[in-house]
């Protein structure tokens, strides 16, 4: 008797991308579902459609057949009916939660999500390159306004680094950021008044403050559909966010240059622990340090699509050249590895 074990194409498929990474993300996912021999319908987010409506037009210069793929520039209603009423076997789906739950509802669970991650990173006790680790805080926080699904939405800061004054680097960092040289821009999915009611929300909580930020920017033309906020970080107590009613507004993710701040002691590891892993998606994370005992403690305890660890470690990263995608979900895509290509498609 033989086993023998075959892999098969679903045929029809459906790829859904977000309006954050108008090429990478797309040409990742339609290339591994063409490379296994799918027929796709590709559906990019309508802001930036072009793009990839260009890139087909690149595929068919260079001899793919204009059968191979179907395009589909429309917004989400459009795109649910197609889904509904076609003998679609699979969408793979890049972008909010909320909207890949209403998928995977509507679809009955043949989706395949890589939706949005409130990551976090953890600052180890040893202390080293204090200014680059604010550069790096800085940029995963912060670059392309923070809309990326792997910034860096909450930061866990051991005392000695808050001691060493970190805070102060990261809010000098932030301040740079301008208009004028596109560091910081317009938020596409929260208007100025959302991010902001959402700051007050926090500091509320008891202990909480405002580190930097908070404010809209000056002298700017972004419409009111749109937000337009300086970089922002709200500290909050560790001992408060842990709150049950504290708790879920903390790990609201907001896809903006948005951040919650909170700090922790050699006494307090477990509590940072209990709120790495109750929260809600588990993408992207980083244990900043080089202690091997902190390290296998963070690491040992907590599940996330891809962990950075070591003193540079980033929440940032580049997912062709490792797995990129949530963790402790069946429902999960990965992007752009042979691992991810097989598993989703």
């Amino acid at each position: 008797q033989q086993s023998n074990g075959y892999r098969w194409p679903y045929g029809p498929v459906a790829i859904i991308t977000p309006f954050n990474f108008p090429l990478e993300i797309p040409v990742l996912q339609l290339m591994g579902s063409l490379y296994m021999g799918n027929k796709p319908v590709l559906k990019p987010t309508e802001k930036v459609s072009m793009v990839m409506e260009q890139f087909l037009h690149l595929l068919h210069h260079c001899g793919m057949p204009k059968e191979d793929v179907d395009f589909l520039n429309c917004q989400g209603p459009v795109a649910e009916h197609l889904i509904m009423n076609s003998p679609i076997k699979l969408t793979q789906f890049t972008g909010s939660s909320r909207v890949a739950e209403l998928l995977l509802e509507k679809t009955r669970g043949k989706v395949r999500i890589e939706d949005a991650g409130f990551d976090w990173k953890i600052l180890g006790p040893d202390v080293s390159d204090i200014d680059y680790i604010a550069w790096q805080c800085d940029q995963d926080a912060y670059a392309t306004s923070g809309q990326k699904c792997s910034a860096q939405s909450i930061l866990f800061v051991h005392d000695n680094w808050a001691k060493a004054g970190l805070l102060d680097k990261i809010k000098a960092n932030a301040a740079k950021r301008s208009l004028d040289d596109l560091t910081i821009g317009p938020v596409l999915t929260h208007t100025t008044r959302n991010m902001l009611e959402h700051t007050e929300r926090l500091l509320k909580i008891p202990g909480s403050s405002l580190l930097f930020g908070g404010v809209e920017l000056e002298k700017h033309e972004i419409p009111d559909c749109y937000g337009a906020i300086q970089p922002t970080a709200v500290f909050v107590p560790l001992n408060e966010m842990l709150k049950e009613e504290n708790f879920g507004v903390c790990t609201t993710e907001l896809f903006a240059p948005f951040q919650v701040v909170t700090a922790y002691d050699d006494g307090s590891v477990d509590s940072v622990l209990d709120a790495c892993e109750r929260m809600s998606h588990h993408l992207t994370a980083a244990v900043v340090s080089n202690d091997i005992k902190f390290q296998t403690k963070i690491l040992a305890n907590t599940v996330n699509g891809t962990t950075y660890a070591g003193m540079r470690a980033r929440t940032t990263g580049a997912p062709q050249n490792h797995w990129f995608g949530p963790a402790n979900d069946c429902r999960g895509a990965g992007i752009g590895t042979p691992e991810a290509i097989k598993l989703v498609w």
